[in-house]
């Protein structure tokens, strides 16, 4: 079975509403950031754990 990674980010801090800035995946406008701060749309980032995730590793 193939595991996607699916981040929860209800919590407000996720959101800054101090204006977009570029993601630093796909460089397209957002208003959200990561745990660290980084400006990243919640797929973007999805997307980069499964693509950056060790081989066999479903779980």
């Amino acid at each position: 079975m193939i595991t996607v990674a699916l981040l929860d980010w209800r919590d407000a801090k996720h959101f800054d509403s101090s204006g977009d800035k570029p993601c630093v995946i796909c460089d397209k406008p957002t208003p959200l950031r990561s745990d660290r701060g980084k400006p990243v749309h919640k797929v973007c980032a999805e997307e980069w754990l499964d693509s950056h995730r060790p081989k066999g590793d479903d779980a």
